[in-house]
Formats: structure tokens, C-alpha cells, sequence
């Protein structure tokens, strides 16, 4: 059975609010990473979570060739800094304030909560591919998270 209506399913999973990650790594042509949405938590013992990433993205493509990522929790005036690194084609580093996390790989300024770890497995499921990351930081700072609900940017009240 195959769905056809593409736009229709694509509303619906729109009503599904989620925070935003930069999930980033130190590659051989200099710092990558890419604006995600699909991320969670997946195990306490051992400590785990998981990002879903387009199969055919340039900057997951370096960034899955890297031995550590990084992921760095979006705050709710970020939002310019998520779209910035929605977008192909461009130094999305250049400007950006970071600082390496323990493994190497390049956390946010002004990110509410950082996370770095290894890739344990990584598989493709039809235009996406499904990493899980074995956590070895995690950081935390106060602040709101940057929410996506229906194509745009929502805050928590």
C-alpha cells in the first residue's frame, strides 16, 4: 500500500511540536553541522539518543564520517541560528560562537543543553538516515528551548 497525498502527510506530522538540535562535528575540510528536529533520548543504561538526519544532506554527510558529534539544544532566541544551519551551501560556522566539548566536536554558545558522543550504529530508513549516539558529556544552562510547530518557531508558556 502506498500513501500518496505527500502534502497532507506532511501537515499532519506538522502538528507534532519538537525542540531543535545543531547536531555538528570537526571534519577534514573544518567544523560541520546541520539543523535537526527529530531528536530523543533512547536509553539510560548505556546512556543513548538519537537524531534522524536526510540521507541526501552535504553537511551529514561529513559529519557522519567524524568520530565524535556533537548536539547542542536550540534556545528560544536562537532561532536565527536554526535557520542558519537549515541551509546548504553556505559557512555556517563563520560568525558563530563554540567551544569544543571533551571529544572535539563543536558546541553552541547560548545552547540550553550539550551533548557529545559516538556514532554506535547508523541506518537508512527511506530518505532518512537514523543515528544512535553513545553519550560521553552532557551540559546543561537555564533557558527556554526553541520549539518548531506547524513549519514555524512556538515558545512554551
Amino acid at each position: 500500500m502506498t500513501f500518496a497525498d505527500d502534502a497532507l502527510f506532511k501537515d499532519v506530522l506538522g502538528h507534532y511540536a519538537s525542540g531543535l538540535v545543531v547536531v555538528s562535528a570537526i571534519t577534514p575540510a573544518g567544523p560541520a553541522g546541520f539543523t535537526c528536529q527529530t531528536f530523543g533520548s533512547l536509553s539510560l543504561q548505556p546512556p543513548l539518543v538519537t537524531f534522524a538526519a536526510s540521507s541526501a544532506g552535504n553537511s551529514w554527510r561529513l559529519v557522519r564520517q567524524s568520530s565524535a558529534v556533537g548536539i547542542s539544544v536550540l534556545s528560544r532566541d536562537q532561532s536565527a541560528l536554526a535557520r542558519r544551519f537549515a541551509v546548504s551551501g553556505t559557512d555556517k560556522f563563520d560568525g558563530v560562537g563554540w567551544d569544543e566539548g571533551p571529544d572535539g566536536s563543536p558546541l553552541l554558545h547560548g545552547a540550553i543543553a550539550h551533548i557529545e558522543g559516538r556514532f554506535a550504529s547508523i541506518s537508512s530508513h527511506g530518505d532518512h538516515d537514523i543515528a544512535v549516539v553513545e553519550v560521553t558529556f552532557v551540559a546543561a544552562s537555564s533557558g527556554r528551548p526553541l520549539i518548531y510547530f506547524r513549519s514555524g518557531f512556538a515558545e512554551l508558556t
